[in-house]
C-alpha cells in the first residue's frame, strides 16, 4: 500500500518501512589495551569510529627516503587515512648474520615519522613472509636453500631464523605503535596464509599451521607488540584465522580478506581459478562471506584491488585502461554496498622492480596501474579515488551501518540495483546504486525510493538520476553536515566533501557534466544562487521541511548560500577532480572543522592558518585559478611560501591565479643533455678458455639440502654458494681425450619465468635458450662440432644465465642454477666435468656496498668490477654507442656521464626509453648511478619506458649511466637510449635534496674479476 502526500512542489512520499535495527554487538579489544577496538561495524581508535581507508606502498620499491614524504602527502591529499606497509626480509638480511635497518632506504622508520606528521595510520605487515610480488615473497635467498627446513611452519630450523629477524623488527618498530604514541594501529601476522584447515567442512585443523600462527602471535606478544593482530586471508574460500569462525588456535584479533575482482595481473587467464571466467566489471558478494566468517568484526578488505601488476609479456604501460577511473568508480562504491568499513587497496603507489627485487613474472616496472604512478605523477584514476576518499572522510555515519535492503525494487527502472545501508543510531542512510548487470554499458534514467527523517520519498521530485554504463553512485539521506547539527535530507547528487569553517558550513556536491541533481537542505528557510549559470527562482523551492535545490552540473560551478550559514557548491566531475580538502592538523580522522577547501591546482599538499593568512603548498604546471574556502578571518594567502594575490569572491572565498611556470615539460626536454658520448668494453671475457677463474667460487657440493636435488653433480645451485640475484656465470672444466672426445652437452637450467641462458665452449658460441613466460626451466642440447677442443689441456663449457628472482609461496625454495649438466661422448655416453666454478655479485651475500642492497647486482663482468658505479675510470675504453651496437653473440657494456641541472622549485619526473629492434634476441640492463633501474627483453617484453627517481638521479650534477647489452644470438645487439620528461610541475616538494649518500662511488674490485 502506498500513501501519497504532497510536500511543497509536489514532492512525493512513499511508504518503504526501511530502517536499521540496532543490535547489541560485542565491542572487542585484544585484552592488552583499549586504544584500538572494533565491533561488527568498524574499527575504533581512541574511542572514535573510522572508515579505515588505506593504501599499500612498498618502501623498498622507492629506495629514496626523501621521496616518501612526497608519496605520503599525495596519499593524504586523496582522502586516505592510512597506509599499508609490507616489509621485505631479504631487503634487510643479505645473510643470516646481518640485519640492516640503518643504511639508506633500509631505515624505514623515517616513513613512520612522516606518516604521523602527515596524519596517516599504518597497518604494518612485516611477515616474516610477505608475498608482494617480491623476490622469494620477501624471503632472503639464503633462507630458501633447504638448509633451514620447511618454511612457513613451526619447524625448529625455520623458527630459529624467523624469530631472530622478527624479534629485531619488533624491537625497531615498537616505539611507533599507537600504544606508544606512534601511527601503527594494526600488525599483520604472516600473509595470505589460508591453510588453517585440512578439511574446512569438518573443521579439521591443520595443526602445523595452527602451531605456527600461535608461535608467531606468542613471540610478538612477548616482544611487547600490543596492537591488534590481523591476518590477510587469501580468498573467500579458505576462511582462515577468524575468531568468529573457529577457536582451534592461531586466530587473529581482526580478520581480513584479500580479493582482486578483476585479476591481480594484466594476464587475466591467471585469475580464472580464483575468480572464474568473469566479464570485466563483474562485482562479487563479500557481504555473505563476512557475515559467515567475521560477523562480530568490521568487514575488512585487507587487500583490495587498486590495480594489477604487469608481467613481462603484458601490455606496454600495464592495464590502465581496464583499471582506470571507471573501474574505481564502480568497485570502490560496491565495497560500501557490501558493508565493508575497512579497506587497504593494493597498490596505491606501486614503485619499481629495480634491480632484481621482484619475482620472475613481473617486469622492471611495478606501476601496478595504481592511482599514484611509478613516476610519482597523479592522473584521473587518482582523482577518481580522491572523490571516493574525501566523501568517506565525511561520511561519519557509515562507520556504523547495517545493510537493510539490496534489490532492484528501489528504483523506477528495474535495471537499477540498489543497496540501502542505514545507521541504527542516527537513521542516516546510504543508497549505493548501479546497474543490476554490473558490466552494462546502458545509460539509464530513473527515480529512487528512499526513507528519510521527513518520510518516505521518491526522488528527485523533478527530473531523474542518470547512471552511465558501469557507473555507480552513493546517494545519501539525513546526511550530517559535520557536527553542526544541520543535515541534507536527501541528495541525488553525490557528496564530495564538507568543511565547517566556523562562520559557515560548506557542502560540495558533484555529478558528471550535464546531469540533473536535487537535494533538500533540512530546516533552511531561504537560499540564493550567488554564482553560476542558474536562476534562484527556478533552482530553489521552499518547502515545509527546508529548501529543495534542482540543478544541472556544468563546467561552471554553482554556489548557493542559505540563510542558516550553509553554502552548497555544485560541480561536475572535472571540477570535482580539482577540489582539495587539506587539513589544518595531523589527525587522521580529518574532522570537518579542521579542514579548508581549495579548488584549482594539480595538487594541494598542506594548508596552515596563521592569523589572517592561509599558507598553502602544492603543485601546478599551467596558469591556474585558485579558489580558497577558509574562515572569514582569513584575508591573505601564500602558495609555496610566496604571496598569492587574492581578492574576495561574491561567495566569500579568496580567489587568485598561479602564473604559468617558466619551466615546462617541453623546455626541459629540449635542454636535457644528449646521450651520445658513450664508451664501450667487452662484458663477457669469461667465455675464453684461458680466462683466469682461480678466484671464483668452487662449485663443488656433492650433496644439497634443497628439497629437489639436481639431476647431475656437483650441485650447481647459485644460492648454495651465496649468490642470490641477477646474472650467474658458470665455468665447467672438462677433459677431451682423443679416445673419448665429448661431442656436445645437454643443459637444463632453472632461472624463473622469462629467464634465459647462453652456452659457449672454448670461446665458441653454441646457442641460447631465450626464455619464455610458459616455463621457468630451459633445456638446450649443444654440439661441439665446430669447437676446437684440446685433447691434452683444459676445456671450458661456459654458461651465463639470467635469473629473474625467486618464486613466491611454496615455490620459493626452487633453486636458481643448473639442474643438469651432461657431457655427451661420441658413443652417446655421458662424461663428467673435472670441476666447476661460479661467479655472482661481487662479495656474494657479504655485500660490498649495503646502500643499494641485496638485489641490485648480479655476476656480470661489469658489475663485479664496478663499471656501473660513479667514479670508475673508463678513459682507456673505446668509443662506441649502444645505438650502433655490435654483431655476434656476446655482451658489451656502455658508459656515459651526463650532467643534469633541474631548475629549483620544480618537481620533475624523468625516465629512460630503451628501444631495440622488434623481438630482438637480447637482454639489456640500464644502470643509473650504480642502480639497475631498467631491464628489457624485447623478444618477450613490451615495456620501453623506465622512470628513475630523483636521488637515484643527481638532479644538479653528474650522472653515470651504464648499459649492458647481452646478445643471445649471432645477430648481435643494439639499443637506442633516450631521455624522456614525463612531468614537470612547480612544486613545494624539492627534488634537489642532497642524495649523494644514496650513490656510493667506485672502489677497486679487481679481486672479483
Amino acid at each position: 500500500m502506498k500513501l501519497w502526500h504532497t510536500l511543497g512542489s509536489g514532492l512525493a512520499i512513499t511508504g518503504l518501512a526501511s530502517q536499521a535495527t540496532a543490535q547489541d554487538w560485542p565491542l572487542h579489544d585484544n585484552g592488552l589495551n583499549k586504544v584500538v577496538q572494533w565491533d561488527h561495524y568498524s574499527v575504533m581508535v581512541n574511542g572514535e569510529r573510522l572508515f579505515l581507508w588505506s593504501g599499500e606502498l612498498h618502501l623498498w620499491r622507492i629506495p629514496v627516503p626523501e621521496l616518501w614524504r612526497d608519496i605520503l602527502q599525495k596519499i593524504k591529499a586523496a582522502g586516505f587515512n592510512g597506509i599499508g606497509l609490507y616489509e621485505h626480509w631479504g631487503w634487510h638480511a643479505p645473510n643470516n648474520e646481518t640485519l640492516d635497518f640503518e643504511t639508506g632506504a633500509h631505515d624505514f622508520a623515517k616513513a613512520f615519522d612522516i606518516a604521523q606528521e602527515v596524519g596517516l595510520y599504518i597497518v604494518y605487515r612485516p611477515g616474516p613472509y610477505s608475498n608482494a610480488e617480491a623476490n622469494g615473497g620477501g624471503f632472503p635467498g639464503w633462507l630458501t636453500t633447504g638448509e633451514y627446513g620447511p618454511l612457513r611452519d613451526n619447524s625448529t630450523e625455520y623458527t630459529k631464523v624467523w624469530t631472530r629477524y622478527s624479534g629485531a623488527v619488533a624491537e625497531y618498530v615498537r616505539p611507533y605503535l599507537i600504544t606508544n604514541g606512534g601511527p601503527i594501529i594494526m600488525w599483520q601476522i604472516e600473509n595470505e596464509y589460508g591453510v588453517q584447515w585440512i578439511d574446512q567442512e569438518t573443521r579439521t585443523p591443520n595443526e602445523t599451521a595452527v602451531h605456527y600462527m600461535e608461535l608467531l602471535e606468542e613471540k610478538h606478544r612477548g616482544w611487547d607488540i600490543d596492537v591488534p593482530f590481523t591476518a590477510n586471508n587469501p580468498n573467500m574460500w579458505t576462511r582462515s584465522w577468524s575468531k568468529d569462525f573457529s577457536n582451534v588456535g592461531g586466530e587473529a584479533d581482526v580478520y581480513g580478506l584479500d580479493h582482486y575482482p578483476a585479476c591481480w595481473t594484466c594476464n587475466l587467464e591467471q585469475c580464472v581459478s580464483v575468480n572464474g571466467q568473469v566479464e570485466p566489471y563483474t562485482v562479487f558478494d563479500y557481504y555473505s562471506h563476512f557475515q559467515e566468517v567475521a560477523q562480530t568484526q568490521p568487514s575488512f578488505l585487507m587487500e583490495f584491488q587498486g590495480g594489477s601488476f604487469n608481467p613481462w609479456d603484458g601490455p606496454a604501460g600495464g592495464c590502465r585502461e581496464n583499471m582506470g577511473p571507471g573501474w574505481v568508480n564502480l568497485f570502490f562504491r560496491h565495497n560500501l554496498a557490501q558493508k565493508v568499513s575497512a579497506v587497504n587497496i593494493y597498490m596505491l603507489y606501486g614503485g619499481t622492480n629495480w634491480g632484481n627485487i621482484g619475482f620472475p613474472e613481473v617486469g622492471t616496472s611495478y606501476d601496478y596501474s595504481a592511482p599514484i604512478h611509478e613516476n610519482r605523477l597523479i592522473s584521473d584514476k587518482y582523482s577518481e579515488s580522491k572523490l571516493f576518499g574525501l566523501f568517506m572522510r565525511v561520511a561519519r555515519d557509515f562507520t556504523k551501518v547495517e545493510r537493510v535492503g539490496n534489490s532492484t525494487a528501489y528504483a523506477t527502472d528495474s535495471d537499477i540495483f540498489t543497496t540501502e545501508l542505514r545507521n541504527p543510531d542516527t537513521d542516516a542512510a546510504y543508497y549505493v546504486v548501479r546497474h543490476d548487470y554490473s558490466p552494462s554499458t546502458e545509460v539509464t534514467k530513473f527515480r529512487l525510493d528512499v526513507s528519510t527523517g521527513i518520510g518516505d520519498l521518491t526522488v528527485p521530485s523533478r527530473g531523474s538520476i542518470t547512471l552511465n554504463g558501469t557507473e555507480s553512485k552513493v546517494l545519501v539521506t539525513d546526511f550530517s553536515i559535520g557536527s553542526s547539527g544541520k543535515k541534507i535530507t536527501y541528495a541525488t547528487l553525490e557528496v564530495l566533501t564538507v568543511a565547517d569553517l566556523g562562520d559557515r558550513q560548506v557542502v560540495v556536491f558533484w555529478a558528471p557534466e550535464g546531469e540533473e541533481g536535487e537535494f533538500l537542505l533540512k530546516g533552511a528557510k531561504s537560499g540564493r544562487v550567488v554564482s553560476g549559470n542558474a536562476d534562484t527562482k527556478r533552482t530553489l523551492t521552499k518547502t515545509g521541511n527546508g529548501v529543495v535545490a534542482n540543478v544541472v552540473t556544468g563546467q561552471e560551478k554553482l554556489v548557493i548560500d542559505y540563510n542558516n550559514q550553509v553554502q552548497a557548491v555544485v560541480v561536475d566531475r572535472q571540477g570535482a577532480y580539482k577540489f582539495w580538502a587539506p587539513t589544518l592538523n595531523n589527525d587522521p580522522l580529518a574532522w570537518e572543522n579542521s579542514t579548508v577547501l581549495v579548488q584549482g591546482p594539480y595538487l594541494i599538499r598542506t594548508a596552515e592558518i596563521e592569523g589572517d593568512t592561509i599558507h598553502i603548498t602544492g603543485d601546478w604546471n599551467e596558469e591556474t585559478d585558485v579558489d580558497i574556502w577558509a574562515p572569514k578571518r582569513v584575508k591573505k594567502a601564500t602558495f609555496n611560501g610566496s604571496k598569492l594575490k587574492v581578492k574576495k569572491s561574491k561567495y566569500g572565498t579568496l580567489i587568485g591565479t598561479l602564473p604559468a611556470p617558466e619551466v615546462t615539460l617541453e623546455s626541459l626536454t629540449a635542454n636535457l643533455p644528449p646521450l651520445t658520448e658513450w664508451k664501450v668494453a667487452d662484458n663477457l671475457p669469461e667465455t675464453a678458455t684461458d680466462y683466469d677463474d682461480s678466484n671464483w667460487t668452487d662449485a663443488d657440493h656433492m650433496g644439497t639440502p634443497h628439497f629437489v636435488p639436481p639431476d647431475t653433480y656437483p650441485v650447481l645451485f647459485a644460492d648454495e654458494y651465496g649468490y642470490q640475484a641477477g646474472n650467474i656465470l658458470w665455468r665447467g672444466h672438462f677433459d677431451a681425450p682423443a679416445d673419448d672426445t665429448p661431442t656436445g652437452a645437454y643443459l637444463r637450467v632453472i632461472g624463473g619465468l622469462a629467464s634465459g641462458f647462453s652456452v659457449y665452449a672454448n670461446g665458441r658460441f653454441l646457442g641460447s635458450w631465450h626464455g619464455a613466460m610458459a616455463n621457468k626451466t630451459g633445456e638446450l642440447q649443444v654440439t661441439f662440432e665446430d669447437v676446437p677442443l684440446s685433447t691434452e689441456g683444459d676445456n671450458v663449457l661456459f654458461v651465463i644465465q639470467d635469473t629473474m628472482g625467486k618464486e613466491q609461496r611454496e615455490a620459493a625454495p626452487d633453486p636458481r642454477g643448473i639442474l643438469n649438466a651432461t657431457l655427451i661422448t661420441a658413443g652417446g655416453d655421458s662424461a663428467g666435468f673435472t670441476s666447476w666454478k661460479v661467479a655472482g655479485n661481487a662479495g656474494g651475500n657479504r655485500l660490498l656496498e649495503p646502500i643499494r642492497g641485496t638485489y641490485n647486482e648480479g655476476g656480470l663482468h661489469a658489475e663485479r668490477l664496478g663499471w656501473h658505479l660513479p667514479g670508475f675510470d673508463d678513459a682507456a675504453w673505446e668509443t662506441g654507442t649502444p645505438a650502433d651496437g655490435f654483431t655476434g653473440a656476446g655482451s658489451r657494456f656502455y658508459r656515459t656521464v651526463v650532467p643534469l641541472d633541474i631548475p629549483e622549485g620544480y618537481d620533475v619526473s624523468l625516465a629512460f626509453e630503451l628501444q631495440a629492434e622488434e623481438r630482438a634476441k637480447l637482454r639489456a640492463q640500464l644502470y643509473v648511478n650504480g642502480y639497475q633501474f631498467a631491464k628489457t627483453l624485447p623478444f618477450i617484453s613490451n615495456e620501453i619506458t623506465f622512470p628513475v627517481f630523483p636521488g637515484i638521479l643527481n638532479y644538479n650534477g653528474d650522472n653515470t649511466i651504464g648499459l649492458s647489452i647481452w646478445a643471445m644470438d649471432e645477430a648481435g645487439g643494439s639499443l637506442d637510449v633516450q631521455w624522456k620528461v614525463l612531468g614537470a610541475h612547480r612544486s613545494a616538494f624539492d627534488p634537489l635534496f642532497d642524495g649523494e649518500y644514496l650513490r656510493p662511488g667506485w672502489t677497486d674490485r679487481s679481486q672479483y674479476a
